[in-house]
């Protein structure tokens, strides 16, 4: 988006800024092994902090905000228990999914979002294309400054979840994503420099033949 100022540039940033960012990254990550959301849930949830909260927060407060949202919409917790802090008496305890060694392996493979089916591109390298001018209401991986822009197809990264879909509990609809090279004056205008491109990797329903 337009007039949120210059990327403030941090040399030798640090992984976490403080403790407690840490525990949000391993709470969600814990969380997330019950099943009861995915990734694009989680950047959707994000998506839907208030903008005047959005603005404020820092990154893992975003982070944590939206993670509350998804343990209660889940039914793991309760607006309740979240308010209070304290468990009703008599709750019963579930034992955790994700074990020491699991967690392990978990932060050092992720979980991948490609997928092995058989889809026929639609696009090929060098084609031009035209990233769709859309604007829905849920979750989508297509920026605002590319929509109804000319680009090319540079590589065909292979299939992928959708996001959009996916985000909504409506299906994985895997298909083919690309990166697409848009000239900077495309996208920005006559007064950026002719030599610059950007680089998007964008889902094969976000583009059409240009």
């Amino acid at each position: 988006m337009h007039g949120m100022g210059p990327i403030q540039y941090e040399k030798n940033e640090p992984v976490f800024h403080a403790f407690w960012e840490g525990r949000v990254f391993a709470l969600r990550r814990a969380m997330a092994v019950w099943g009861k959301w995915n990734i694009d849930a989680t950047r959707h949830e994000i998506e839907l902090v208030p903008p005047a909260e959005y603005l404020r927060m820092s990154y893992y407060e975003r982070q944590f905000a939206a993670f509350v949202e998804l343990l209660v919409k889940s039914g793991l917790i309760t607006r309740e228990e979240v308010e209070s802090g304290k468990l009703p008496p008599g709750s019963s305890k579930a034992v955790p999914p994700l074990t020491i060694e699991k967690a392990a392996a978990l932060v050092a493979n992720g979980v991948p979002a490609s997928r092995e089916v058989l889809a026929v591109p639609r696009f090929q390298v060098g084609q031009r294309v035209r990233a769709r001018n859309m604007h829905p209401a849920g979750h989508t991986r297509l920026p605002r400054y590319a929509r109804g822009k000319l680009g090319t197809i540079d590589r065909d990264h292979g299939v992928y979840v959708f996001p959009d879909s996916n985000a909504h509990f409506l299906g994985e609809k895997p298909q083919h994503v690309y990166s697409v090279r848009f000239a900077a004056r495309e996208l920005w205008g006559e007064h950026v420099s002719p030599q610059d491109s950007v680089y998007v990797d964008l889902w094969e329903g976000y583009l059409e033949p240009a």
